[in-house]
């Protein structure tokens, strides 16, 4: 059976290698990699893919389990020298969900069991800080090179905004993104209009300081994207046993698929529309208030902000978000078993 998965993801592996004839995407991650489980398959796909260059992962959850965690998927995936930043000043929280008390945490077993990668066990503190290493690695990319994708909370990207010239680069934050961003990705929001947690959670001002001051291209991934397309069952159960993120999986939702918010964000930042997504609009930006809610206004003059919708079913969504978690878990496999 395992066999006959791994044959199947092989294909598809490939498939995904030849559908590209560009160089591979730079890519940021900033996450929230605390409290849902979908950041690390996120993280997954990313630090597996063969069309993406993953420049850094900032953490916008001020744990240091959260930071060990990321450490410890990227080591996994061979991804040890991607950077890592981690907000500050830096907590020993863990998540328990006071919701539905259904959910189980993950990152702290996570980054202890699986402790690996640039950040050793208990030293979360060796991480950089978000801005200047956004600050670094944009600078040493080329001009409009750089995706970004925003996978939880606007603290590390309302810092890039706000930060001046300095030994990386002699522009201010919002002359770098000019620069060096070609995209910046967005999971957060509800469209044409709502109030989602990644907007109001943290710290909505800074929301919308960063949604709201965003010179430049910004695609937005909203809540009821990624909501009804349930991931990860086929990671559980048939992906390798020594897999972090399909043990993270296991640990948060004891074997149920979960919503796919922050893995189909990161697949539309990896590899753009294809044939998984559209975009819902012509033109206009998205406003967010102070409360954190958020609405489109629709204005001819721009076209630059646009937000995601399936251009397939719920269940092909969820069916291909599948196939790669496996095709990157069981290559990562069968590439330490050769």
């Amino acid at each position: 059976m395992l066999r006959r998965l791994f044959n199947c993801a092989t294909i598809v592996l490939s498939v995904w290698i030849t559908a590209t004839c560009g160089l591979a995407k730079n890519l940021i991650i900033d996450t929230d990699l605390f409290s849902d489980v979908d950041d690390a398959g996120a993280l997954l796909l990313a630090a597996t893919s063969p069309d993406v260059n993953l420049l850094a992962v900032n953490v916008n959850y001020a744990s240091s389990y959260s930071a060990l965690a990321a450490s410890a998927i990227l080591a996994h995936y061979g991804q040890s020298r991607v950077p890592i930043g981690v907000r500050r000043p830096l907590t020993d929280a863990t998540f328990f969900d006071a919701w539905t008390f259904a959910l189980g945490e993950y990152a702290s077993k996570l980054a202890y069991r699986f402790a690996g990668g640039s950040l050793a066990w208990g030293r979360a503190e060796d991480a950089w800080d978000p801005v200047p290493l956004y600050r670094k690695v944009l600078a040493e990319a080329a001009d409009g090179s750089v995706t970004i994708a925003s996978i939880g909370f606007f603290e590390n990207l309302s810092g890039l905004l706000n930060s001046t010239s300095d030994s990386y680069s002699a522009l201010d934050g919002p002359g770098l993104i000019a620069a060096k961003v070609s995209e910046l990705v967005i999971m957060g929001g509800e469209y044409p209009a709502g109030r989602e947690f990644n907007f109001w959670g943290d710290d909505p001002l800074m929301t919308a300081h960063v949604v709201n001051n965003w010179k430049g291209r910004i695609v937005f991934s909203g809540a009821e994207l990624g909501g009804n397309v349930s991931s990860g069952e086929a990671l559980m159960f048939s992906g390798p046993a020594n897999d972090p993120v399909r043990q993270a999986y296991l640990w948060y939702t004891y074997g149920a698929s979960r919503s796919s918010w922050d893995p189909l964000t990161v697949l539309y930042a990896m590899n753009g529309l294809r044939t998984l997504f559209e975009y819902a609009n012509e033109d206009g930006y998205n406003h967010v208030h102070a409360n954190g809610s958020n609405e489109w206004v629709y204005d001819a003059a721009v076209t630059d902000q646009h937000w995601l919708k399936l251009a397939v079913g719920n269940t092909t969504a969820a069916a291909e978000l599948d196939q790669l978690f496996l095709v990157g878990a069981w290559s990562k496999a069968k590439a330490d078993s050769s």
